[in-house]
């Protein structure tokens, strides 16, 4: 019997990697894969045995009805769909998407550096993975393919106060729904974020698998584990494989939102006294790829009022477009709607709106394309919030007024900008 589960557990543990991963074959293996459910099933009911005598602090998750697989597979929609409708998204689609991005990114990583197949120098990790490319999806990815820690140590050795996060997640083949699925790992010591394991500290868990969502607080001492669970339809790998995944921490608050809704707001979640530093982790049952790319982490609590009104100037990275096109992403909906409050609130104002671009590419071509997202920017902000358009005019500066000279990833990202000045 002891040799059946460990010849069952490694088939179930073994992953073929590729360095171009191709999405719409892992969605026909996964349909291929559902023929098959009545002999997996047999299968997970002895590993499950296995897994039941793991007793650490990410536990099992339920496994779903078959009321709840109905009802998931008549309210859901293919890949092709949501891809379809992801053409059509407007800013209206994130009317309830309040987050804002920090005042200056300190650390921005797309991979566009590192090769094919390698491993990002600027993580540490006890697991393994690659770079690769993904069919159908721009820039490269760093694909976590073992079940473990990693660090983005780019990020600091410390968290500060005030900061946000955003990345792009993804996943491809069937995680199932067991096990935490990925997570972050908030600590305030260095050696927790690698042995994460039978440990203190503050947690949440995307399940794509399960199509939910969890928080986790455990203290040094005083006091109990608090912790909840949520649903997240908007990450599903039965739906949509991928999405956008934003953190926002004031103090003591953290807001995690998935796409357009935000999943958890809570008010207590940094308890300790002591800085606390980050790891991500990837805690998967099934053999799967789990997929990250275009990190960004920001720094300041934004604030637009103060800025613009005292200061006569503000500036922002939390407009953004399609690459190499004036169309605003909807993503964006937070920052203009602060930008709209703010000239709302004071109707006598009036605003130059300037584009600016990084140094890719030729002179020529940015200048025009930061003169057009310039005006694209006037255009949402009298369309979509009702602002006059007499009061804005636009500029495009293109990559003549770097907010960053150097030329690493993140200062590429800080010059990507609009921005704001009081007339």
């Amino acid at each position: 019997m002891k040799l059946l589960l460990t010849v069952l557990f490694s088939a179930a543990t073994h992953f073929a990697f590729s360095q171009i991963l191709n999405v719409k074959e892992a969605a026909k293996r996964k349909t291929e894969n559902k023929v098959n459910n009545k002999t997996d099933e047999g299968i997970e009911k002895g590993l499950n045995k296995v897994e039941e005598g793991i007793g650490n602090l990410f536990k099992k998750k339920k496994k779903k009805t078959q009321a709840e697989e109905s009802e998931s597979s008549t309210t859901g929609s293919s890949d092709k769909k949501v891809e379809q409708s992801a053409t059509s998204v407007t800013l209206k689609a994130y009317s309830k998407f309040d987050f804002v991005p920090g005042d200056k990114i300190i650390y921005y990583e797309d991979f566009s550096h590192v090769d094919v197949g390698d491993f990002p120098a600027n993580f540490n990790t006890n697991a393994s993975g690659e770079v690769v490319a993904v069919d159908g999806k721009q820039g490269k990815w760093l694909n976590l393919t073992k079940n473990g820690a990693f660090v983005p140590e780019g990020v600091g050795s410390t968290l500060p106060e005030n900061f946000t996060l955003e990345m792009n997640v993804g996943i491809i083949d069937d995680p199932s729904n067991n096990m935490s699925g990925f997570g972050l790992n908030f600590n305030t010591e260095k050696d927790k974020l690698l042995n994460y394991m039978f440990s203190y500290g503050s947690f949440v868990s995307l399940h794509p698998g399960g199509a939910s969502a969890s928080f986790s607080i455990s203290p040094k001492e005083g006091s109990n584990a608090i912790e909840n669970e949520f649903k997240m339809p908007q990450w599903n790998v039965q739906d949509k494989s991928f999405a956008r995944v934003s953190i926002w921490r004031q103090k003591t608050r953290l807001r995690i939102y998935v796409d357009e809704i935000k999943l958890m707001d809570i008010p207590r979640f940094f308890v300790e006294k002591e800085p606390y530093m980050l790891g991500f982790y990837r805690d998967f049952f099934g053999d799967c790829s789990l997929l990250i790319s275009d990190i960004k982490f920001a720094i300041g609590a934004p604030d637009t009022r103060s800025k613009l009104i005292s200061q006569g100037r503000f500036s922002t990275t939390g407009i953004l477009f399609d690459v190499n096109s004036d169309k605003i992403k909807p993503n964006s909906f937070g920052t203009l709607k602060e930008i709209a409050d703010v000239l709302k609130e004071n109707s006598s104002i009036k605003v130059k709106i300037v584009g600016h671009t990084d140094s890719d590419g030729d002179d020529k071509s940015n200048m025009a394309l930061s003169e057009k997202r310039a005006a694209a920017v006037k255009n949402a902000l009298s369309a979509e919030f009702g602002i006059d358009a007499g009061r804005m005019q636009t500029e495009g500066k293109g990559e003549t007024e770097p907010a960053d000279k150097e030329n690493s990833t993140q200062a590429k990202a800080n010059n990507r900008r609009v921005e704001f000045i009081k007339l």
